[in-house]
């Protein structure tokens, strides 16, 4: 509980410090889709956060009908991938959306969210009840990536969602939480906060899922911390099967 204290205070001085620059942002995009695309300027939907589920929002970035066309239930699994990832080239989006998407600033309302308490800077993304359903029949502990504050970005961005599987990203989500929980580092959040800026305006390329665990294990403030294993239902044979870091298997 202590940890997660040092968190919401780490929340509330970066988002208020910051205000200067994201408050200028916020009030920009949304003139430009008020001109350029109407109404409603927001899109709001059901997310889990946690233990609770709560209304979030997000600039409209989208095609009015897009959460009828594709969600969980309409889109099959493929490939793996039960995370809802929807590419930027799809013509869901609007002109204007795709440079908001392109540029991370569509969750940029959520810094609302963050001053309620409801949200973090830096967690996993809150995602549609139907989807974390979809996970949790393949994989158990999936759910465990809702023990930390639900966050506007996490170790997840520094890979790219769409360049990354399940597994990874799960494991990554899990690894974040195991360590925010037991051992807090503004000095972790502050850097993946830097870093998806720094990604999002071309000034670095996007870490891999390796690189990615050991950001996290190298500016946290334990020296090892990562999921042991990740079971699933289902594998090629049909038994339980055990998710290991490629580093993993030489030790």
């Amino acid at each position: 509980m202590q940890k997660l204290n040092k968190k919401r205070i780490f929340d509330i001085i970066v988002t208020l410090f910051a205000a200067l620059f994201w408050l200028p942002v916020f009030l920009i995009c949304a003139l430009v889709i008020l001109i350029f695309e109407g109404r409603p300027i927001f899109y709001i939907s059901e997310r889990r956060v946690g233990d609770s589920v709560r209304r979030i929002i997000k600039f409209r970035t989208m095609v009015l009908n897009a959460d009828r066309i594709c969600n969980r239930e309409t889109v099959p699994v493929s490939d793996d991938v039960r995370f809802l990832n929807i590419p930027t080239d799809s013509d869901l989006y609007t002109k204007v959306g795709k440079v908001i998407e392109r540029y991370t600033l569509t969750e940029i309302p959520q810094l609302f969210h963050v001053l309620q308490g409801h949200m973090s800077l830096v967690g996993n993304r809150p995602l549609p009840e139907n989807v974390v359903i979809s996970l949790e029949e393949e994989f158990p502990k999936a759910a465990d990536r809702f023990l930390t504050p639900a966050g506007m970005t996490g170790p997840v961005q520094l890979v790219g969602r769409t360049n990354i599987h399940d597994r990874e990203r799960l494991m990554l989500e899990m690894t974040y939480c195991r360590v925010a929980s037991k051992a807090y580092s503004w000095r972790l959040d502050l850097l993946i906060l830097l870093y998806t800026v720094f990604i999002a305006v071309g000034i670095r390329q996007p870490l891999t899922v390796i690189e990615t665990k050991e950001f996290i294990l190298k500016y946290s403030n334990l020296s090892f911390s990562y999921p042991e294993g990740l079971r699933r239902r289902s594998s090629d044979n049909g038994s339980s099967r055990r998710t290991v870091w490629p580093s993993d298997k030489q030790k």
